[in-house]
């Protein structure tokens, strides 16, 4: 989907900062081709194993009739989608993880469904799971979540060594996937919220992220608070208020009426809210400012997009 003329100017402000510049707290690493997004904090635990996957790099091959290209691009995808070869993804997966240094532990993924659900991981699963986060506190796993827009959340308790990885689309965060799956660290590991450090990896900003009354409806539903997380019309669309009750008015011929309102959601500060209430520290809170949207220069946006890649947020323990 293309940036709104009325977010021109913060778009373009995501535009100026080079590929090699992130956000306070993090950094990145070169890996040959690869460019991969790091948590300094998260580096200083020798025993950890982590890294947010970008585009650049890689084996897949992405056509410019559906990227809105000038030529083909090679490019990172990790995620088994319809355009792409499977040899490719996997090779891409074996590339990401040999650049984190990790290449002979296993690899756990989801099939993501935008839900609550947390599993843990003691060993490999014999089938693919479904569900949206993953824990664990064994060595030699290494727990995977892919994103194309959705925010990718990495949890990590260094008192415990346990971690987890979360898929947060603005489904998994109505139903508090983040806050279940710190309750689950809790109940399985020992864990203690304030001990825990977080990662809130690229995802869509609220420059790009337009959303219908339904949604803005479903959130102040479910949080009192709902209305810092929104940039527009909030209160109106929350209410179900007719934006337009005399289109008339408009003076716009019949089927011509002007689109209703929409808010623009940020996901990034939903989810670190969240995290807050599930008892973490603010301190210990990092999160991007990356927008998949802004930035397909370095990343996969399927709002902007359409087919496009997958990326992946990977944490486990040496």
């Amino acid at each position: 989907m293309p940036v709104k003329r009325a977010n021109v100017k913060v778009a373009a402000r995501h535009a100026r900062r080079l590929p090699n510049q992130a956000d306070a707290g993090w950094q990145w690493r070169q890996a040959g081709d690869l460019r991969i997004l790091q948590v300094r904090r998260f580096r200083e635990l020798k025993w950890l194993v982590h890294g947010f996957s970008t585009r650049l790099g890689g084996a897949s091959e992405l056509e410019s009739s559906r990227i809105a290209r000038s030529k083909k691009e090679t490019a990172l995808n990790l995620g088994f989608t319809d355009w792409d070869r499977r040899e490719r993804v996997e090779a891409n997966r074996r590339q990401f993880l040999e650049a984190l240094g990790s290449s002979s532990k296993s690899l756990i993924t989801l099939r993501q469904i935008h839900s609550d659900v947390v599993h843990r991981i003691d060993k490999p699963p014999l089938d693919l799971l479904k569900g949206d986060a993953l824990v664990t506190a064994a060595p030699a796993l290494l727990l995977g979540v892919q994103t194309a827009d959705c925010i990718p959340i990495l949890l990590v308790d260094p008192r415990r060594r346990a971690v987890a990885a979360i898929h947060a689309g603005w489904r998994g965060t109505l139903s508090r996937v983040a806050a279940k799956t710190v309750g689950r660290m809790t109940m399985e590991f020992g864990t203690r919220p304030q001990d825990l450090l977080a990662a809130l990896g690229p995802g869509i900003g609220p420059c790009c992220y337009e959303v219908g009354p339904e949604v803005v409806q479903e959130f102040a539903s479910q949080f009192s608070n709902a209305s810092e997380w929104f940039h527009g019309p909030f209160d109106a669309l929350a209410s179900g208020e007719n934006p337009n009750p005399l289109p008339w008015l408009t003076m716009m011929p019949p089927g011509h009426e002007p689109p209703p309102p929409r808010c623009n959601l940020d996901l990034h500060a939903a989810n670190s809210a969240i995290l807050v209430g599930a008892g973490l520290a603010p301190r210990n809170i990092f999160a991007t400012k990356f927008c998949t949207s802004c930035r397909t220069d370095l990343f996969f946006s399927y709002r902007r997009e359409g087919s496009t890649g997958r990326m992946m947020a990977v944490i486990g323990l040496h």
